[in-house]
């Protein structure tokens, strides 16, 4: 392992810790190096796609590299100098990625500001960070900018990627994207030596992104990432997984979330692979069956989705086609038992899982879009073991890994060929990890971020000793694979004194086809009880074959039939449980939750402390009558 010096830096004065030494990545000891020596060496293969008019356009590296480099001369052109802060809102598009990197090269910090996030909320952002320039999508991001640019004073220009809608409309502080990159063309062509000096002067320690915290505890804390910790998360891309130059991968999930920019981005500039762009959120499952990615990150809401909405079609199917497929995922649940136990599976089961898979799986994998996936990773949140052993029965390596913001991204993983079910996996390479006295987890390494910006005290509270601190309650086997049991704040002290961690039993409800989400609530009372957000489209085709009349959401939520159903997926789980662990009441949230709701962190999952205070007339209402 390699040693650890750690030293005070930051970008405003003494932050936090970070770590000396070089670390280096196919020659470059910097992100800026890295994507320059991929545009200029892979000029004519392709990057990324994008899919326009109904078709998938291919784009190179020497595209790529251009646009980068246009829209960070633009900028310097506007008056851009090293250590600058860029702020980005924009839906996870090929333009979100040219101008970070633009920024980035250009010796600037990016900070991503989640699309989802309010016009207070950006004006947090840009303000806390001081950003100078801000990059918006369309004009619904525009219009948060306009009701909030009096108070974001730093701010010298904004540009707008698409200009749809706003024919006609002129503002001194806004430009379009075309116009930046005009501007940058004429900047290139006048100062030819000045693009190159800018990455030949970034180093080891520059902090290339802010990842601003999704603020479920106070305001957000913009996260500081150097080059430093990025190359070495890069370094240990395939201690992790196999990446393959060529392979075909899907964005979606924001990149402003260290884990979307850490494969979409950090990944596949290391690993020279195609990055393809979803449509839209709306879109996903549809652009998944038409890229067949060789490998798929998600949260997981998305492989819930994807089990659940298969699931609801298997409704529909014959009787010869459900006794088809429950003979085939039996072999396949055979085969991916073994697999789980570590040992190999008898020639006879690996003859039949030839023959189920030729007949049943196979499709299955089509429907989903994974039919050429070498293997699928999940991250960011908990998810039922009972899931990933579906995945794996149907033939996907499916790995859980465990990181944070605050250590840039991945500390632990399992390995398609090295895993344990309900574990995040072992350690990586370079990377200590290791359990409190009081069960929480700490990290440390190469990869722990520099602090956060303008906040020296969390950042004090957060690493200590070089340690970060995570928040997180879990632990360790024998052979080194670690368990998260639950959030340190979240666990829940009965009112007759037991500890109960609420993510195991929320992570089975949500195996069910027809529950979103679910929170467990308790502390101090007497019993547990569960708010739960249903799944919409199931539950709906639930009451439409069974034909349970309703109007309209609430109604839906509110029909016995769909009380009765929920309580029978209750009761289901309660069965796993210890009496005390047990859930004895619950109410359904009876509004259709979005991802720019408040109850909602950016990767879909409800903040429990935020539900709890918002619905508390609800979760009293449990307790009333017991």
């Amino acid at each position: 392992m390699e040693k650890v010096d750690r030293e005070e830096v930051g970008m405003d004065g003494p932050t936090g810790p970070t770590v000396s030494g070089n670390i280096v990545f196919d020659g470059c000891d910097t992100l800026p190096k890295l994507f320059r020596k991929r545009y200029t060496e892979e000029a004519g293969k392709i990057a990324m796609r994008e899919k326009d008019l109904g078709i998938w356009r291919s784009i190179s590296w020497a595209d790529y590299g251009e646009a980068a480099r246009n829209v960070g001369q633009g900028l310097m052109a506007m008056g851009l100098v090293r250590g600058d802060v860029v702020s980005i809102l924009s839906e996870t598009n090929k333009e979100w990625m040219f101008a970070d990197l633009g920024a980035i090269c250009a010796g600037a910090s990016s900070s991503g500001v989640y699309t989802t996030d309010s016009a207070k909320q950006l004006d947090y952002i840009v303000n806390d960070s001081r950003s100078v320039f801000l990059f918006v999508e369309n004009e619904e991001q525009l219009d948060k900018y306009l009701r909030v640019r009096d108070s974001v004073p730093t701010l010298k220009k904004v540009i707008v990627m698409d200009l749809e809608g706003l024919r006609g409309f002129e503002d001194p502080m806004t430009m379009s994207w075309e116009e930046l990159l005009r501007l940058g063309r004429r900047y290139g062509e006048e100062n030819p030596a000045a693009w190159d000096e800018r990455i030949d002067g970034s180093a080891p320690d520059d902090t290339p992104i802010l990842v601003y915290t999704s603020g479920t505890t106070g305001p957000p804390k913009g996260a500081m990432i150097s080059n430093r910790n990025i190359l070495f998360q890069v370094g240990n891309g395939n201690a992790m997984l196999n990446f393959r130059e060529g392979d075909n991968q899907l964005a979606f999930l924001p990149l402003s979330h260290i884990a979307e920019r850490g494969f979409s981005m950090f990944l596949s500039i290391a690993f020279k692979t195609v990055v393809n762009f979803a449509e839209s959120p709306e879109t996903v499952a549809e652009n998944v069956r038409e890229v067949a990615p060789h490998y798929l990150f998600a949260v997981p809401r998305v492989w819930e989705k994807f089990y659940s909405g298969f699931m609801i079609q298997m409704q529909d199917a014959t009787w010869v086609g459900k006794r088809l497929y429950g003979w085939a995922i039996g072999v396949g649940e055979r085969i991916a038992d073994r697999r789980i136990e570590g040992m190999e599976p008898p020639l006879r089961d690996r003859l039949l899982y030839r023959l189920a898979d030729f007949l049943v799986l196979r499709n299955v994998k089509t429907l989903i879009g994974l039919r050429r996936a070498r293997w699928a990773a999940t991250g960011a949140a908990p998810i039922s073991p009972d899931l990933i052993r579906w995945y794996l029965a149907l033939g996907i390596d499916m790995v859980e890994l465990y990181g944070q913001t605050e250590n840039s991204g991945v500390a632990t993983s399992n390995r398609p060929d090295e895993f344990k079910v309900g574990s995040v996996g072992m350690a990586l390479p370079g990377t200590e990890v290791k359990i409190s006295d009081r069960g929480e987890i700490l990290i440390r390494g190469p990869h722990v971020f520099q602090g956060y910006l303008n906040n020296p005290e969390k950042t004090a509270e957060t690493v200590v000793d070089g340690w970060l601190h995570t928040g997180d309650v879990g632990w360790v086997d024998n052979q080194g694979f670690f368990r998260i049991t639950d959030r340190l704040k979240d666990i829940i002290v009965t009112a007759g004194g037991k500890n109960v961690t609420p993510s195991e039993f929320e992570n089975q409800l949500k195996f069910s086809p027809y529950i979103a989400d679910a929170v467990i609530v308790g502390d101090r009372r007497k019993f547990l009880s569960c708010l739960v957000m249903i799944d919409e489209d199931n539950v709906m085709k639930y009451a439409q074959d069974n034909d349970v009349p309703f109007s309209n959401y609430a109604s839906l939520c509110r029909a016995e039939p769909v009380q009765r159903l929920i309580q029978g997926e209750i009761d289901r789980v309660n069965r796993d449980f210890a009496r005390v662990e047990q859930v004895k009441a619950f109410r359904l949230i009876e509004q259709v939750l979005m991802p720019e709701d408040e109850e909602l962190t950016p990767t879909m999952k409800l903040k429990r402390s935020f539900v709890s205070a918002k619905y508390k007339d609800l979760i009293d209402s449990m307790y009333e009558a017991a």
